[in-house]
């Protein structure tokens, strides 16, 4: 299986990425070793996560997320109607 996956850092922000094993990428996350934008935000926590069957639409999925302004992220987190196109 392979995860889009939202992560709310210490500092409120918020970072999007995508793995095929996602206890391990929080826990690297967590232990400075996932991206650089959160080594200095730790620790994080899960906010969110979609399944997908593959890496490629993992990534497009990621991608579109990182597209969403922070108000549409934070609807999709709640359960909202986040999955609003960009134009």
């Amino acid at each position: 299986m392979n995860y889009t996956y939202i992560l709310k850092c210490k500092d409120g922000s918020l970072y999007t990425g995508w793995t095929n094993n996602l206890e391990k990428r929080v826990k690297d996350h967590n232990d400075g070793k996932g991206a650089k934008y959160t080594k200095s935000r730790r620790p994080v926590v899960l906010a969110y996560q979609e399944v997908f069957e593959t890496k490629e639409e993992a990534m497009r999925r990621e991608y579109a997320i990182k597209q969403m302004t922070r108000a549409q992220k934070e609807k999709l987190i709640l359960g909202q109607k986040g999955d609003i196109q960009t134009e």
